[in-house]
């Protein structure tokens, strides 16, 4: 296959998301058993990440409405389709690495609970890890509805 200088972009698979979730928790790991005397996190990044996601959901389904032009839809044009791709993967990629740090973060103080500090950073990284989850998935699926349908109507002239 003769290679004609246009590049393509590929969906964005499992591999690179889950490597940096590990790459994440490593970190999250180091840091959370690296620094003495944990201080508390600010809960703040739970509402902020939810309000992403949903913001994310909610472009993705109206994106997918658009693009297969179902009625009472404008169509949506190349370019704004391709800033939401690339809000989509860089949404990707900083979720996951959002996810895996804040999940190694809680899991490198589920040993010390009893504390009071170590049970709000506990539970403020599990929240985040679990808001970063969802900004993840929204991310995926923006990313999902912002492809092109296969176009039928070639088929049926072809035949």
């Amino acid at each position: 296959m003769p290679d004609d200088g246009r590049g393509t972009l590929a969906p964005t698979g499992w591999r690179v998301p889950a490597a940096l979730a590990a790459l994440g928790a490593l970190a999250g790991l180091f840091v959370a058993n690296s620094v003495s005397g944990l201080p508390v996190l600010p809960w703040s990044a739970i509402p902020t990440l939810l309000l992403l996601a949903f913001a994310e959901a909610f472009t993705a389904r109206r994106t997918s409405r658009r693009i297969r032009r179902e009625p009472g839809t404008e169509p949506m044009e190349p370019l704004s389709a391709a800033r939401l791709l690339a809000l989509a993967k860089a949404s990707t990629l900083f979720a996951a690495l959002a996810l895996g740090f804040f999940a190694g973060m809680a899991l490198a103080v589920t040993d010390h609970l009893a504390l009071p500090t170590h049970r709000a950073v506990f539970l403020t990284c599990l929240g985040t890890a679990l808001t970063a989850g969802l900004l993840l998935a929204a991310a995926l699926y923006l990313e999902h509805a912002c492809r092109v349908p296969e176009d039928r109507g070639d088929d049926e002239d072809r035949s």
